[in-house]
C-alpha cells in the first residue's frame, strides 16, 4: 500500500507540473490568436489554429494521463490535493513569462496551497479495497450523494446558463466557480474509471459493465464543458 501511494504521489507531482506548464503556454496561444481574431473570452473559437495553443493542450494532456494513472495507484484524498501544486507552477511560470508579477498575497496562496497539500497528504487515509465497478456503483448511488451530485449539477447549470452570459466577461470567477463546482464530479468519475481499468489488468473484465461506460461519459462530458471555461477565463 505504501509504494503503491508514493507511486501515485509521484505521478501526481509530475501531472501538476506538466499541467500547471499548460496553463501558460495556452495563454500565450491564447494571447497570439487573440490579437488577430475574436478572443476565446467573446466566444470566438480561432485559438484552435493556433499552433502554441495546441502545444500547450499537447503538455496538458500528458499531465491529465500522469494524473489518471495516479487514481489508479492511490486514493483520491491524496492525488486531488496535490493539484494545488499546479497553482504554484502556473504562479512563478506567469511572473517569468508573463510578465503577470506575483504579489505577497499571491505568495501566501501558493504558500497555503504547500501548506494545505502536504497536511492532507500525511494524513491519507487508507483506500477502501474495490473488487468491482458496480460497488462504486453503489456507494454512487447512496441518497446523500446522489443529492449532492444534483446540487452540483443545479450550480453548474446556473453558472453557464445565466451567470456566464451576464457577467462572464467582466468576473473571471465566474468560469473559475464552473470549473471547479463540475471538477469535483470529474474526480470522482476518473477515479472510479481508474479502478476499473485496474481491475481489468489484474483479470476481472469491468468493458463490459454499463457503470463503467456511464463513468467514462460523465468524465468526458465534465473534462469537455471544464476546457471550454477555463479557455474562456484565460483569455
Amino acid at each position: 500500500m505504501f509504494s503503491s501511494n508514493l507511486i501515485g504521489f509521484i505521478l501526481a507531482v509530475v501531472s501538476s507540473a506538466f499541467i500547471g506548464s499548460s496553463f501558460i503556454i495556452k495563454k500565450k496561444g491564447l494571447r497570439k490568436a487573440g490579437a488577430n481574431g475574436a478572443r476565446a473570452g467573446s466566444g470566438g473559437y480561432g485559438y484552435l489554429l493556433e499552433p502554441l495553443w495546441w502545444v500547450g493542450m499537447f503538455t496538458m494532456i500528458v499531465g491529465e494521463i500522469a494524473n489518471f494513472v495516479a487514481y489508479i495507484y492511490a486514493p483520491a484524498v491524496l492525488v486531488t490535493p496535490l493539484g494545488a501544486l499546479s497553482i504554484i507552477v502556473s504562479a512563478v511560470l506567469a511572473h517569468f513569462m508573463l510578465n503577470e508579477k506575483l504579489q505577497k498575497m499571491g505568495m501566501l496562496g501558493c504558500l497555503l496551497c504547500v501548506v494545505g497539500s502536504t497536511m492532507i497528504v500525511l494524513h491519507a487515509p487508507l483506500e477502501e479495497s474495490l473488487n468491482s465497478v458496480q460497488e462504486i456503483w453503489v456507494l454512487a448511488t447512496q441518497p446523500a450523494f446522489l443529492l449532492y451530485v444534483g446540487s452540483v449539477v443545479a450550480v453548474a447549470l446556473v453558472l453557464i446558463l445565466y451567470c456566464a452570459p451576464r457577467y462572464g466577461q467582466t468576473n473571471i470567477l465566474i468560469y473559475i466557480g464552473i470549473c471547479s463546482v463540475i471538477g469535483s464530479l470529474t474526480v470522482m468519475s476518473v477515479k472510479a474509471i481508474g479502478i476499473a481499468i485496474k481491475l481489468t489488468l489484474e483479470g476481472l473484465n469491468q468493458a463490459k459493465c454499463i457503470e463503467t461506460w456511464i463513468f467514462a461519459m460523465v468524465a468526458l462530458t465534465c473534462v469537455i464543458t471544464q476546457l471550454n471555461y477555463l479557455n474562456m477565463g484565460k483569455s
